[in-house]
């Protein structure tokens, strides 16, 4: 007998969907749990004959478009979205909505004082910064792009210890964002802006260069501190694909390591006197 997992996962969710939950109003005694196929069909609006074919298994492989309105419709939270996506066979549809860094994941960054941490989106936009990386960095605040400070901001061919090896490795883990989502609409803009803007990216482009962020050891050159080398680490978010925490750390006990403290020192002073200046200007 032919496997049907995709069929059987829809059957499974749509039975823990209540029509309330759904935005459904019903009357009288229901004789299934959560929701009926047809029920299904209208929220994501296929047709029921279409929907009764997927969960049999005479139709296995409906368009990004059509899984991406059942996972509304059944309530989908990301990971569940993204077993669905599996089991049709294809890629999760890339999100096109703004994009933000968890709740839980700024606090975490907030609880590494003495450790330079970011949140990077699809398309290695900023998302979050705790206050040590936006020192590092010089302003990497959220809104700003990672890509962006590499190949557009004229400082960093000075700020990298390596600028080549730094480009090299920006491209080849932007090209890893853009194979995954090639039709998404920030990745592709951010690549144009890059293709206009930068014939060392353009060129770099070319090389079809592919791997993603792995743990490696970077040199910066800081204005304030001098030169500073850590190792950076970087991780997925489970939580919201397509998004990587990354963390970066000195060895204990070095010079970077006592660069880093004294920049996160300057910093806080200058915290200190921002809010100083602050409360006498409102006075």
């Amino acid at each position: 007998m032919t496997e049907n997992l995709l069929g059987d996962y829809l059957r499974a969710r749509r039975a823990r969907v209540s029509p309330q939950q759904a935005g459904l109003t019903t009357l009288g005694h229901r004789r299934v749990p959560g929701l009926r196929r047809e029920e299904v069909a209208t929220v994501a609006g296929v047709s029921v004959d279409y929907y009764v074919r997927l969960e049999q298994g005479r139709e296995r492989h409906p368009s990004p478009q059509v899984l991406e309105a059942l996972a509304r419709a059944l309530r989908l939270d990301a990971d569940a979205r993204a077993h669905l996506f599996r089991l049709a066979g294809i890629g999760p549809a890339p999100a096109t909505a703004g994009e933000h860094a968890d709740p839980e994941l700024l606090r975490l960054l907030e609880q590494w004082p003495e450790t330079p941490a970011l949140v990077l989106g699809r398309a290695y936009d900023v998302l979050a910064a705790n206050r040590l990386a936006d020192a590092l960095f010089d302003g990497l605040a959220p809104g700003s792009n990672l890509m962006h400070r590499v190949f557009l901001d004229p400082r960093a061919r000075s700020f990298y210890l390596d600028w080549e090896a730094a480009a090299e490795n920006a491209v080849a883990g932007f090209r890893v964002l853009h194979g995954s989502a090639p039709r998404d609409p920030r990745v592709l803009a951010v690549l144009e802006e890059l293709l206009t803007g930068s014939p060392a990216f353009a060129r770099l482009w070319e090389r079809h260069d592919a791997w993603g962020k792995r743990a490696e050891t970077k040199g910066f050159r800081h204005p304030q501190v001098g030169e500073i080398v850590l190792r950076m680490t970087s991780f997925d978010v489970r939580s919201a694909p397509g998004q990587e925490l990354v963390v970066y750390h000195a060895e204990p006990g070095s010079e970077s390591a006592d660069a880093l403290r004294l920049l996160g020192s300057l910093a806080a002073t200058r915290r200190a006197e921002r809010a100083d200046d602050a409360t006498s200007a409102g006075s």
